[in-house]
């Protein structure tokens, strides 16, 4: 039986391109398929016949071609003003059906992929008369009338799998082309596209030297609207009982040049940006990530993990695809950029790498990205970021808390009461602090954040008018190339005393507190079942148990779980299977993420996600999004901070305690604004 054809439609308005459009697709998609193109032009019946031309596409050409015949139909003759000889449009496995109302509402169910084509009204009619000349020139605003009228009652764009800003540059093909690729209808017939992006070379160079890193980042990305730098600003950990690697490499990237991407998921809808296309996939985030995490990507032998691929971050309100409810956030609930060229910083061997996916734009960014490098080494001071520190004299926001301090007391008694009623062990309960103040700058607010509170999972996530400005301390889970697996939950803080021996003391409280040894060894717990669901039987393992770490403003007691992947499990899954992290819900996860929704007062938005990256090569680490602030500035002029903030729950914790951690945990964030935790 001969499979139906994958029907592809290019709609727009008249002008935005579309015949060369959906011509240069045909011509890609020509390379693997037998491809057949139909264009509504030819079938209008005159220059007030748009709504009768729907009709007569769809019932002589649409129908036909769903049901896998050749459609046949007559051309409209525009110099004699009717109908002319029959035409035929064979099937084929691949047809573009292009033109004005190729996805009208009635077209819809006959299509696999609908396409809009997006370009200013100036550029449409410049367009139009230079394709038609002056016969067109007279009728341009009787069918622009008929566009609009048309367009009022059938909202296309709004059905649209991709809309296109269709440019004159001659890249848009190339993007659609992308973009289409994530459509699952249109997966298998474009999986030569995908088998081409994952089989990119990936060029590298290695420079010696130790550059000033904000002066480079500045220069490489200090004008992109989605840039990440996964910042190691405390690769040295000092204090810690036990030697470890925590993060000895920095990451910077952004979605620029040919090969960019930018993706966000908001309550069940994908939405992923290559270029002038963006495509909208309906389904799960985690399985959308399953199929666009390309896997096993051919790479040189490097010092770190990262081999490009896709950065940013995961919301916690995600957890309704993993046994949590359907909570709604202000933010989305992930928001990631995929990284075709990036630099990663080593502080160890004090080198630069450089890597860039082979493009045609790839050695003009290897020149930009060499000459930077240079700069900011030249700058390089003892002070990181001294030589791109912006002073900011506005006054220190104000912050409100979510919850009064004794409301938080109350949603403790009420934690207490689950506990003792037996549908919890640990409830790791959050409240938030917010502020509303006139626009600020998120650069320079992120530098005074990592002077203040460096961390090995540092982070600065631009993603359009949100930002995220991160100094967490905890790794959430790493995923080898191999499938090794390693979580490090943190449970247990204190802060850091004012002289030498206030600050032992306060870290020997720790080392000895009943308490926090067993609120970590319930999340270890935890975390070895929810690795054991996609780990090799018996590889599950626990190497360090309640190690204490000591960072600017805090000790924290750390655990390490390590295991093996299954060969050939998903790598998606199993960091679902992981999500969110345990450190952050309590234990058993999925009726304590119940609890949680009962007890707070929001939705956590990006606080208590995971920030980090997803290689090329299958490996992936992310870090908990805790010691997190996210600057929203969507409302012009205005800049809308929040900083969550919680602590574990458990049968013996003292709710005034509790609320002196939490205080405890917003020093770092609050002190480099300026700001004080709000008395309520």
């Amino acid at each position: 039986m001969t499979p139906a054809p994958l029907i592809i439609a290019v709609d727009g308005r008249s002008g935005a391109g579309k015949t060369t459009l959906a011509v240069e697709l045909a011509a890609r998609l020509r390379t693997h398929h037998r491809v057949s193109l139909f264009h509504l032009e030819d079938i209008y019946p005159g220059w007030e016949g748009l709504e009768p031309g729907i009709a007569r596409y769809v019932a002589a050409v649409l129908e036909p071609l769903r049901r896998g015949m050749d459609a046949h139909w007559h051309p409209w003759d525009w110099t004699e003003q009717h109908d002319g000889g029959p035409r035929i449009t064979v099937s084929a496995p691949v047809i573009i059906v292009e033109g004005v109302g190729a996805a009208a509402a009635v077209a819809r169910p006959f299509l696999d992929a609908v396409v809009w084509a997006e370009s200013p009204a100036d550029t449409r009619r410049t367009r139009a008369m230079a394709r038609d000349g002056a016969s067109y020139e007279p009728f341009w605003d009787t069918w622009a009338a008929q566009e609009e009228s048309w367009l009022a009652g059938d909202n296309v764009p709004a059905h649209a799998d991709v809309v296109v800003q269709n440019g004159a540059d001659g890249r848009s093909a190339d993007d659609l082309l992308t973009a289409l690729s994530y459509l699952p209808a249109l997966a298998p017939a474009l999986n030569f596209q995908r088998s081409a992006r994952s089989g990119q070379s990936l060029a590298v160079e290695k420079i010696p030297g130790q550059p000033d890193a904000p002066q480079l980042f500045t220069a490489l990305y200090g004008r992109a609207s989605h840039a990440v730098w996964l910042d190691s600003s405390n690769a040295p950990l000092t204090g810690a009982e036990h030697p470890v690697d925590r993060n000895r490499f920095s990451i910077m990237a952004d979605s620029g040049g040919l090969l960019g991407q930018v993706a966000t998921h908001a309550a069940g809808t994908t939405n992923v940006t290559a270029g002038t296309a963006t495509v909208t996939v309906g389904g799960p985030f985690f399985q959308w990530l399953d199929d666009a995490w390309e896997q096993g990507a051919p790479t040189q032998q490097l010092p770190f993990d990262f081999a490009l691929g896709w950065l940013g971050w995961l919301g916690y309100e995600l957890k309704r695809e993993t046994g949590g409810s359907d909570v709604n956030s202000s933010t989305p609930d992930a928001a990631l950029l995929f990284a075709a060229r990036a630099v990663v910083l080593d502080h160890q061997e004090g080198d630069v790498w450089l890597l860039a996916l082979e493009a045609p734009d790839c050695e003009e960014w290897l020149d930009a990205a060499r000459s930077a490098v240079a700069e900011a080494a030249s700058n390089a001071t003892d002070s990181p970021g001294a030589a791109t520190e912006a002073k900011d004299h506005s006054a220190p926001p104000s912050f409100t808390g979510r919850d009064t301090e004794q409301h938080y007391k109350d949603q403790i008694a009420a934690a207490h009461q689950e506990i003792a009623n037996g549908n919890s062990y640990e409830i790791c309960l959050t409240t938030a602090l917010t502020a509303t103040v006139p626009a600020i700058d998120p650069w320079s607010t992120y530098l005074a954040l990592r002077r203040s509170s460096p961390a090995p999972f540092g982070s600065f996530l631009a993603a359009g008018s949100i930002t995220v400005a991160s100094t967490s301390p905890e790794r959430f889970l790493q995923v080898a190339p191999d499938g090794g697996l390693r979580a490090e939950p943190i449970k247990g803080t204190r802060a850091r005393g004012a002289d030498t021996a206030s600050d032992a003391e306060l870290r020997a409280d720790l080392v000895s507190s009943p308490k926090d040894r067993a609120e970590n060894i319930m999340i270890v717990d935890l975390l070895r079942n929810d690795l054991s669901h996609f780990a090799v039987p018996g590889s599950v393992t626990v190497s360090r148990l309640c190690a204490i770490e000591t960072y600017a403003t805090v000790h924290q007691m750390v655990s390490t779980i390590n295991a093996q992947l299954q060969p050939g499990a998903s790598r998606a899954e199993a960091i679902a299977a992981c999500f969110p992290a345990g450190s952050m819900t309590g234990a058993p996860k999925i009726s304590t993420m119940a609890i949680l929704d009962r007890l707070e007062s929001g939705p956590r938005g990006v606080y208590s996600g995971a920030i980090g990256y997803f290689s090329r090569n299958g490996a992936a680490d992310l870090a908990v999004a805790i010691r997190t602030l996210v600057i929203d500035q969507r409302t012009i002029g205005e800049a809308r901070l929040s900083l969550g903030l919680g602590g574990a729950i458990t049968a013996d914790s003292v709710a005034s305690d509790e609320y002196q951690e939490i205080r405890v945990k917003s020093r770092g964030v609050l002190s480099a604004l300026g700001s004080q935790f709000p008395d309520t």
